[in-house]
């Protein structure tokens, strides 16, 4: 009588522990990368309303150093409103706003990877017609990990 083999061998256990192993080491930065990019999501999402406000104001004052959060309430209240929003640090008006440009940080936690270094900056420029462009500044630090692009 022949003996009928049953289960596997250690070897091709050992296979397919290795092929787990791989696949897991390629698998898992990159879901790190995903989570962290889903993390960053909401800190540039929290300057939309800042952006909405912004807007509105330079559109009514044709002139975005009225559209601060010490010259205009309804900018002050997106700027607190933000800065309570998930993974958000902090958010704010920075540097000194002209007539024509302004400028938006936005500051992470420090959570999921995700460094406090790597902020968010928007530069606003207020055209002939009173529309704003946004632009990230290119002193973003979310530009060198990707998580702003």
């Amino acid at each position: 009588m022949k003996k009928v083999q049953q289960g596997f061998t250690l070897i091709e256990l050992m296979i397919v522990i290795a092929i787990i192993g791989i696949l897991a080491a390629i698998a898992l930065p990159a879901y790190q990368q995903y989570i962290a990019k889903a993390k960053f999501s909401e800190v540039i999402l929290a300057t939309s309303a800042v952006k909405s406000a912004i807007e509105v104001c330079g559109q009514a004052e044709s002139d975005l150093t009225k559209c601060t959060n010490t010259t205009d309430g309804t900018v002050a209240a997106a700027i607190s409103g933000a800065a309570h929003a998930p993974a958000v640090n902090t958010v704010a008006i920075s540097g000194t706003p002209t007539a024509a440009t302004t400028q938006i940080t936005a500051t992470p936690l420090a959570v999921n990877g995700i460094l406090v270094t790597e902020t968010y900056i928007l530069d606003g420029t207020q055209g002939i017609d009173g529309d704003i462009q946004w632009v990230i500044n290119s002193g973003a630090g979310c530009l060198t990990r990707g998580y702003c692009k």
